[in-house]
C-alpha cells in the first residue's frame, strides 16, 4: 500500500515536470541598441520655498 502512494506520487511528480519543462512559452529577449537613458525633459526648474511652522506649544 505504502509504496502504490509513493509510486503514484513520483509518477505524478515526474509528469508534473515533463509538462511544466515542455508548457513554459520561449520568449525572445531584444537587445536595445541604444543604450543611453531617454531623457524626457532637459530643463528642470526647483524653486525652493521657505515654509512658515506653527508653535507647537510645548
Amino acid at each position: 500500500m505504502l509504496l502504490t502512494i509513493t509510486l503514484t506520487l513520483f509518477g505524478l511528480v515526474i509528469i508534473n515536470l515533463f509538462l511544466l519543462k515542455f508548457s513554459c512559452n520561449k520568449t525572445v529577449k531584444t537587445n536595445k541598441i541604444d543604450k543611453k537613458p531617454i531623457v524626457l525633459r532637459t530643463r528642470i526648474d526647483i524653486t525652493s520655498t521657505q515654509q512658515r511652522l506653527a508653535p507647537t506649544g510645548s
